[in-house]
């Protein structure tokens, strides 16, 4: 997967300090052997912007390598059009066009929208507004709103709705719409982002939502009206598998802490949280603790699943023994990452190792509750050895978080768990 090698933390989100003639906004319109349809959707885009965007604008044809009239049309739009721009790639790819041009915009705000203009331009300003005022980092148009108009298909209905849905289950995506051609981001957030997406092709834009949700990055979303161009050119079986390749790659760079999304979950200032430290009280100790119950339940949950299915091949302690062990290093992993803000493979060994003393401890604790019920109970019943393990685990948990906490995740004093750059995490432009 890319790196990144900007240096800093993202600024604090404000509203965009507006320099007089320079354009404030980019939509790029990524083309490929579109010779029919693009000299109508510039003009048509260029109207409506020219008659209700507030601000100076530009519009950048990307062509995608075509073998048509496409370069020589967006080449006369170009020249026949004020505020319009053209620009070649010898390389097919809808992420490789966006990649370039964005790379390269000075306007504060980069958006893209198909050629076939079957999103509403109506939703143009409500997209952009948000990451003008400095409320939003990235913003997307959505189809699966309830408010939205859409007209398509069965088949691409079906596609679309399944493919979010796959997002949803394996990635965790909370945005409801990936694939609609109507997005936009602010340039500082766009120059974070663009160095760690390595697709160039059509899953780009997921890829980018993703890794941006993932990092604590604000996503807008605006419900749309949209009418299904009928002569599209995109393969849908095609790009259903490029979609799941990406799926699977970007799920295990996520899984393994690839990705240095800490550089991109800025410390914006302008969170409330950020303003209200009480004297006295650790601002990060609620949040860990929510963390940390939840990882408990879940692993406590593992483990008695664990347990049970162990407990019909072997004795009772053989199987609280494996039960326990399995389910605390997925606890320790788990807490490293969801409740102390670990990532990257920094240390990671080191931690399981002293997540494994913290698991001896809780071993002694349910061990020693087993044969003290077997010292005074010959033949237990198994809900009795169940309720017995609980009144044990919940002692270790206790025990668990203090020492994972005060030991294993120690935070530095006078850093707020949530934003400071951690050692185990932070990596110097040096060694990167």
């Amino acid at each position: 997967m890319p790196t990144d090698t900007s240096p800093g933390a993202l600024p604090v989100r404000a509203p965009l300090a507006l320099v007089p003639g320079e354009p404030v906004l980019d939509v790029v319109i990524p083309v490929f052997n579109e010779e029919k349809d693009l000299g109508p959707c510039v003009r048509r885009l260029h109207d409506h912007l020219t008659r209700t965007f507030p601000y100076p604008f530009r519009i950048t044809v990307a062509d995608n390598a075509s073998t048509d009239r496409t370069p020589e049309i967006a080449a006369g739009l170009a020249a026949a059009l004020d505020c319009v721009r053209s620009t070649r790639l010898e390389e097919k790819g809808r992420g490789r066009a966006l990649r370039t041009v964005w790379s390269g915009s000075d306007a504060p705000v980069l958006a893209y929208m198909d050629v076939d203009l079957s999103t509403d331009l109506n939703a143009l300003l409500p997209l952009v507004a948000p990451l003008i005022s400095g409320h939003s980092d990235l913003a997307i148009g959505t189809r699966l709103a309830r408010s939205s108009r859409v007209v398509r298909g069965a088949k691409r209905e079906f596609v679309s709705r399944a493919y979010n849905l796959l997002l949803r289950s394996s990635l965790a995506a909370r945005f409801s719409d990936a694939q609609c051609g109507f997005k936009a981001i602010r340039r500082e957030v766009a120059e974070r982002l663009l160095p760690l997406v390595e697709d160039t092709g059509w899953f780009f834009d997921t890829e980018l939502l993703v890794l941006a949700e993932r990092a604590g990055l604000r996503i807008h979303e605006v419900p749309v009206d949209w009418v299904d161009d009928p002569d599209s050119t995109v393969h849908i079986v095609k790009t259903a598998t490029e979609d799941l390749k990406g799926v699977w790659r970007v799920g295990r760079a996520l899984a393994v802490g690839a990705l240095p999304l800490d550089r991109l979950a800025r410390p914006f200032g302008d969170d409330p949280r950020d303003r209200t430290a009480v004297p006295g009280v650790d601002g990060g100790l609620a949040r860990q603790l929510i963390g940390f119950c939840t990882v408990g339940v879940l692993s406590t949950l593992l483990y008695l699943v664990l347990y049970s299915a162990f407990r019909g091949g072997a004795g009772p302690q053989l199987a609280n023994g494996i039960a326990l062990l399995l389910s605390a290093v997925a606890n320790t992993a788990a807490n490293r990452r969801l409740t102390f803000g670990v990532r990257g493979r920094e240390r990671a060994v080191r931690h399981q190792a002293q997540g494994l003393v913290v698991f001896g401890i809780g071993l002694a604790l349910t061990s020693g509750s087993l044969a003290a019920l077997a010292a005074a109970t010959p033949d237990p019943a198994h809900g009795t050895e169940l309720a017995v393990l609980i009144t044990a685990n919940l002692a270790a948990t206790v025990l668990r978080f203090l020492l994972l906490r005060a030991w294993v995740f120690p935070e530095r004093r006078g850093t707020d768990p949530r934003t400071s750059t951690d050692p185990r995490t932070s990596t110097s432009k040096e060694g990167r």
